[in-house]
């Protein structure tokens, strides 16, 4: 590990300079209409030839409602960092991080596990956030691909780190309960950045230790 340096102290507004760039990147959703997604709900029904009367579907439109809703309505926080006063300069992994996002596609959930690593520049995030980032990222109509680089730009312009890796293993119900029914199957996806994609030995590290995780 290099010797740690002196770091200067942040600006007052460095902490929401972060939590800005962080709404810049998964802004609050527009208000849920319950009422209308209700209805919206009970017409789906109709049209597939189910009856919205019958007892066992007499809520169903309330609760897919309150189901979507919730799915797609991401938690604000705020992506606090700090200075790295101790100038650690090695790898912070947090691995098996579960999610569940939306295939855009078809509406139908994908779920699986994110691995979430950075090499910290001159500030650091609790290990909390990244969990967050991926939460927050994950409750929206998703491409597995689009999520799993947004979360790894997200983390690299709010912490301006020497590096980003971020792997995500999931399960699409889209393959697995309709089309091909390949259940059990899993997609795999990474995202790479600075020293973790440019420096081969980093990247190997990294890797090994999103493989380790699944031993």
């Amino acid at each position: 590990m290099r010797s740690a340096t002196t770091v200067p102290p942040p600006r007052p507004d460095e902490d929401l300079d972060r939590e800005r760039s962080l709404a810049q990147v998964a802004p609050s959703s527009p208000p849920v209409d319950p009422a209308a997604a209700e209805r919206a709900v009970g017409q789906l029904l109709v049209a597939l030839g189910l009856d919205p009367g019958a007892p066992g579907l007499q809520d169903t439109p309330r609760r897919v409602a309150r189901a979507y809703a919730d799915l797609l309505t991401p938690e604000p926080f705020a992506l606090t960092t700090f200075p790295n006063d101790e100038g650690y300069d090695e790898l912070v992994v947090v691995s098996d991080i579960p999610f569940t996002s939306l295939c855009e596609h078809h509406l139908l959930p994908f779920s699986g596990v994110a691995h979430v690593g950075y090499l910290p520049g001159s500030r650091v995030v609790g290990l909390s956030k990244l969990a967050r980032v991926v939460e927050a990222l994950s409750r929206r109509p998703q491409v597995q691909e689009r999520l799993t680089c947004q979360v790894a730009d997200l983390l690299q312009e709010a912490l301006d780190p020497d590096g980003v890796g971020v792997v995500l293993e999931a399960e699409h119900t889209c393959m697995s309960l309709r089309g091909v029914r390949a259940v059990g199957a899993l997609t795999r996806t990474s995202a790479l950045r600075g020293r973790v994609r440019s420096d081969a030995r980093t990247r190997a590290e990294f890797l090994d230790l999103a493989r380790r995780s699944r031993s």
